[in-house]
């Protein structure tokens, strides 16, 4: 019987090249969070770097005044395109990048919930990179119609439009999957003894912007649908003279929109509050009131969607709901950095390159947050609606917020993801200069703002010129400085170097990786489970 057994049991020995694809295979056929992850952050690299070429473009036809080097559509095209390539392209795939990497560790879990599907809302993303920059190609080139693609523009662009809507699509679904599995990697697959209020806060940011995905995606899907259908099928959704109404396209997008800036900001709001109580050396100052914080912005965000169309004509009284609803807002924001600066205080900080990324978002992403409750208040909005304020308060809030913060989860977790260390004074010297150039880049737009230069045009009168040569100038070092990130730290970094410790921030009294929850005694410590 045993020897029958021994004889007919299957032969596992060629298996382990199917268990274990090597080459191209073990990235096409990715299953595993980390490699997943790393795909999403080797993705949103490349597209940092494309979209970062478009807005040099953009800076460089503005350094003075008159055309210089394209005509006004290729202008509005590279606005466009550097819009959708750094939102969709660049921001939300790092955070999912991160997402992918960190979740399953900080929880506990073998893995994500459904592995095929992770490697399948990855490979969603290429395609659509690909549609988005080839548009440039087609006939009448990319879109011209701004990242808002707001109608009647998009009813009438050539066939640019039609990929920038098939590549949003394809993001969409993407980002779509990938939230359904991170939520239910959370709910479903945390460590026992590990309940919602014990989770480390990047997984609390993640499991709140998960949901905010799913409830806005299909918003933003059904706005572009429309759209679609409108300039091939003779629908009149947003076209006047067949009864539509271009307005209804800003408040179905701005549904979508609003959230969607919470969507890029709630993962760094998660990633800043591991990284400041590890190199302050005592926990998170009020946790409960960060995770709920932090669902009050997410659930707030969709009130305040038509902030953005105060220049439309609103009513009084509609204007007056989102102007407070928007102020609203600024409350559990302000909960946060309260808490993030009284997780400082006093503690025996250390300033290693994460920690300065850290205290760099806190400092330029409050200012980003000032300018916004400016915009908040109606009458000055209708004053400073689409100026270069706009841009400005934009851009602190998504270069300076969501981009700072993945650097800051850079630093901190590469050691963790490569087995080496970063460059340390590399790293310094990146942190500097990305910060000063990128204050040189935007604080003058404010000015130009206010002094009423409008966003989207590819010329300007003469007395703007100076404010934007120093935009330019500041722009291209900014650039230049991500160039030297990618060249002189993360291949570098990754192809090896100095190894890293197993504790490479030392985190006081063993607190490194489970520092955000309640306090030290909630770490991963749960009693054996008795066979």
């Amino acid at each position: 019987m045993s020897t029958t057994a021994v004889d007919h049991a299957p032969d596992h020995s060629h298996d382990h090249e199917h268990d274990h694809p090597h080459g191209w295979r073990r990235w096409l056929y990715a299953t595993n969070h980390k490699d997943i992850g790393t795909l999403y952050l080797c993705f949103a690299l490349t597209m940092l770097m494309v979209g970062g070429v478009l807005a040099m473009g953009i800076r460089a036809e503005l350094f003075q005044p008159g055309l210089q080097l394209m005509q006004p559509e290729f202008f509005n095209q590279l606005t466009t395109m550097h819009g959708l390539i750094m939102i969709f392209g660049a921001i939300m795939p790092a955070f999912v990048g991160f997402a992918n990497w960190m979740i399953p560790l900080q929880i506990g879990a073998a893995d994500m919930a459904f592995a095929r599907m992770n490697n399948f809302s990855f490979w969603l993303m290429p395609p659509a990179a690909l549609l988005l920059v080839t548009s440039f190609l087609v006939p009448g080139g990319a879109s011209a119609a701004g990242w808002t693609m707001y109608a009647p523009l998009s009813t009438q662009m050539g066939p640019g439009m039609d990929m920038a809507i098939f590549a949003v699509h394809l993001m969409g679904a993407s980002s779509i999957m990938g939230s359904i599995n991170i939520i239910t990697t959370v709910l479903n697959m945390r460590a026992p003894g590990m309940t919602l209020m014990k989770m480390p806060m990047f997984c609390w940011t993640w499991l709140i912007t998960a949901y905010l995905l799913i409830a806005v995606m299909p918003v933003l899907a059904g706005a572009i649908t429309m759209t679609l259908t409108d300039r091939h099928f003779g629908t009149s959704f947003f076209n006047a003279a067949g009864g539509g109404d271009p307005v209804m396209f800003q408040h179905i997008f701005w549904f979508f929109g609003h959230p969607e800036v919470y969507i890029m900001i709630l993962p760094a709001f998660g990633i800043i509050s591991h990284i400041i109580p590890a190199f302050a050396r005592k926990p998170l100052f009020g946790y409960a009131s960060m995770v709920y914080a932090t669902a009050a912005i997410a659930i707030l965000s969709f009130t305040v969607w038509a902030h953005h169309m105060f220049a439309t004509g609103m009513p009084v009284t509609g204007q007056l709901f989102f102007m407070y609803a928007t102020m609203l807002v600024a409350i559990p924001t302000a909960v946060k950095v309260f808490n993030w600066v009284a997780t400082m205080w006093r503690g025996s900080m250390s300033f290693e390159t994460p920690m300065l990324f850290a205290v760099g978002f806190i400092f330029v992403f409050t200012m980003g947050g000032f300018t916004g409750l400016i915009l908040a208040v109606a009458p000055i909005d209708i004053q400073l609606q689409d100026t270069y304020y706009v841009v400005a308060h934009f851009h602190y809030v998504l270069v300076a917020g969501s981009l700072f913060a993945m650097f800051a989860g850079f630093y901190y977790w590469s050691p963790k993801w490569t087995g080496f260390m970063y460059n340390e004074l590399r790293g310094k010297i990146h942190f500097w200069g990305s910060l000063i150039l990128f204050n040189v880049t935007f604080f003058p737009m404010h000015f130009l703002g206010l002094a009423g230069m409008p966003r989207r045009y590819a010329d300007y009168p003469a007395q703007f010129t100076d404010f934007n040569m120093v935009a330019s100038i500041g722009g291209l070092g900014f650039g230049l400085m991500q160039v030297y990130f990618l060249l002189a730290i993360v291949i570098p970094t990754v192809r090896g170097g100095k190894k890293a410790a197993d504790k490479p921030w030392d985190g006081a009294e063993g607190l490194e990786w489970t520092v955000p929850s309640p306090a030290p005694f909630h770490t991963f410590e749960v009693p054996p489970i008795v066979k």
